[in-house]
């Protein structure tokens, strides 16, 4: 299987580890074991002090599907599979897709959500984001002139990386509706879910909305533990589970032990996780604002409605990328340019869920002076 190189996590591979500030990270502030451990429940805590190291249930630990069920209105733990987020993705997109079908994809977007397609043989459409007056925008016509008689699949992922947008429920429930109509297949990334700062503005998930629908999910950006590398796809068709099941076989076969275990934990400490994330994004949403609003003759802050990241606008005289190349050479702040995304206008990348935000933005600041 021959793939084009993942351009974000090469990007990540190269400075993540080396530079002492990013501007650009997905993810919340990691926790920490003794963090999680202390929002434990007793039941929880014995099922860690027990733990042996053995093979896990490949579906995933029926207590982690029970909880992972509840963050759902129609789902049951027999509806969910568990596997690391990307391994999810390429294990969805091998057994829903063959060469020749047509999917259409939001633009911009994590690579391996048209990639893994395209890949395959299939053809790819994107489904691009506009920016407007008054924001990011999406055009709905737009999407119903992409379908065709071979369209197998629709890729959507609401609350949106990179920009932070979020639809209405009238226009997902139109979206929706192009896709049920032609019997086509949505899957849904919603790795940002529950991280809305107006919960009202909360979206129903795909695998309850639409009995076509799939909903990747995971630990990694709303619950601030990427290391445990445990996500999961929801979906009410059973056939499809069975399906990703067998092609798992091929991949990890099971889930990590102790990473299940510290996934139970973090589910049932929901509310207390989901908060603490929140609080240090809005903390961090003030900081961006008042410093965009300093630097307006350069810089151009779009407001995101939901999750971790905004995806704002460079107008200096050099080029975004010559700008993130040298706060990284000069400042040691990771910046990643939105042509990594394949995406023009000279947008950048900004992570709003980590602690030392102000401190990077900081950096950024000397280097505008």
């Amino acid at each position: 299987m021959q793939i084009a190189p993942f351009k974000l996590e090469r990007f990540f591979a190269e400075y993540e580890f080396k530079v002492k500030y990013l501007l650009s990270p997905s993810d919340c502030e990691s926790i920490a074991l003794s963090e999680l451990l202390d929002l434990a429940d007793p039941a929880t805590l014995a099922l860690w002090n027990t733990l042996r190291f053995s093979y896990t249930e490949s579906q995933g630990h029926p207590e982690l599907r029970g909880e992972i069920a509840r963050l759902y209105e129609t789902i049951t733990p027999d509806h969910v599979m568990v596997a690391a987020p990307e391994e999810a993705i390429f294990v969805a997109m091998n057994t829903l897709l063959k060469p020749g079908d047509h999917v259409i994809a939001i633009s911009p977007a994590y690579q391996s959500l048209s990639e893994i397609a395209r890949t395959l043989g299939c053809a790819v459409s994107p489904w691009s984001f506009e920016l407007k007056a008054n924001g990011w925008h999406l055009d709905l016509n737009q999407l119903e002139n992409l379908f065709s008689e071979r369209t197998r699949l629709l890729v959507l992922n609401f609350p949106h990386n990179p920009t932070g947008y979020l639809p209405t429920r009238d226009e997902l429930n139109t979206i929706v509706e192009m896709a049920r109509k032609r019997g086509v297949t949505i899957f849904s990334d919603e790795m940002y879910r529950l991280l809305e700062y107006d919960a009202v503005q909360r979206l129903p998930a795909m695998c309850d909305l639409y009995d076509k629908g799939i909903s990747l999910s995971g630990m990694s950006k709303t619950f601030a533990l990427p290391g445990l590398r445990i996500g999961w796809l929801a979906t009410r068709d059973h056939a499809l589970i069975d399906e990703w099941l067998a092609f798992k076989d091929y991949t990890t076969i099971c889930n990590s032990a102790p990473s299940e275990i510290l996934g139970i934990m973090a589910l049932r400490a929901k509310e207390q996780m989901i908060a603490r994330n929140l609080a240090i994004i809005r903390q961090n949403l003030v900081i961006a604002e008042n410093f965009f609003a300093e630097h307006a003759n350069a810089l151009t802050w779009l407001n995101p409605r939901a999750g971790s990241i905004a995806f704002p606008r460079w107008h200096g005289k050099a080029s975004v990328e010559q700008f993130c190349a040298e706060m990284v050479e000069q400042y040691g702040v990771m910046i990643l340019p939105g042509s990594v995304f394949d995406f023009p206008g000279n947008h950048f990348r900004v992570g709003l869920g980590r602690k030392n935000f102000g401190e990077a933005i900081g950096k950024v600041r000397a280097y505008m002076q």
